[in-house]
């Protein structure tokens, strides 16, 4: 009994793949923003059509049109535009860097006590909690009366340190010099020398307070007179001293 041989047959229409639709492809690289990007790129570096076309043997009237969307280029075209601007062609299609933006409600903060101490001499807020992997810590702090009794606790840390005093009068301890500030002064000092704060005036003290983990160059400056008249004052910085060791919502110790 003979056999007919069989020919071999491609797959049937319903194992096909289905066809990737046009209008999907041309949405998906428009969501790219190629042609954004190679601008940017271009615009950094202060260079005009007709030199990127030199570099990269592309006419200027080809690139405004890749640049404005109404071309697409070829991955051959692309790698020669990536390499002018020292790029990946994985940088083009990657998702576009999100800008850095947070709102830290007013009553969302927590109010958080001196650290270390039974009988806290001031209370802080974290201005930057919401923040990942910051290099600066902002505080909004309150600085209580002295107590009979209450001596303050100094402490330092790595970098500098920033204080605007919003109301209120306070004593700014560092190193071995006490400075004497008022609402409107602003201060600004090594925060590698021990510091403390002691409020001087019948009432709480109120001051926003940056800290910041960079080295400070110091230089000796010759002191400076002030608008009222007294000489520059030491200044002291918070440091995480003076914030609790473990706090919630990312908030870091106050230093």
């Amino acid at each position: 009994m003979s056999r007919t041989p069989q020919l071999m047959r491609g797959p049937s229409t319903s194992e096909r793949s289905p066809g990737v639709d046009g209008e999907a492809a041309e949405t998906f690289i428009a969501e790219k923003k190629i042609g954004e990007r190679i601008k940017q790129l271009r615009l950094k570096k202060s260079m005009g059509l007709v030199e990127l076309g030199r570099h990269t043997g592309l006419s200027a009237s080809f690139l405004s049109q890749l640049e404005t969307g109404r071309v697409v280029p070829t991955l051959r075209n692309l790698a020669r535009i990536s390499m002018v601007f020292s790029k990946d062609l994985s940088y083009f299609f990657e998702p576009e860097p999100q800008t850095l933006f947070r709102v830290h409600r007013r009553d969302e903060r927590m109010r958080l006590p001196q650290t270390g101490v039974d009988d806290p001499s001031y209370f802080f807020e974290s201005l930057g909690y919401l923040v990942p992997d910051r290099q600066l810590d902002p505080y909004f702090a309150e600085f209580l009366p002295v107590k009979t009794g209450r001596a303050p606790k100094p402490h330092q840390h790595g970098g500098c340190e920033f204080l605007y005093l919003l109301s209120g009068e306070l004593e700014v301890r560092h190193g071995e010099a006490t400075h004497r500030i008022e609402a409107g002064d602003a201060i600004y000092f090594d925060a590698g020398t021990t510091h403390s704060y002691v409020c001087s005036g019948n009432g709480p003290a109120c001051a926003l307070i940056v800290t910041m983990q960079l080295p400070l160059a110091v230089q000796p400056l010759a002191p400076q007179k002030l608008g009222n008249g007294t000489s520059g004052r030491p200044v002291r910085s918070i440091s995480t001293g003076m914030m609790p060791l473990a706090v919630k919502k990312n908030v870091q110790p106050m230093q």
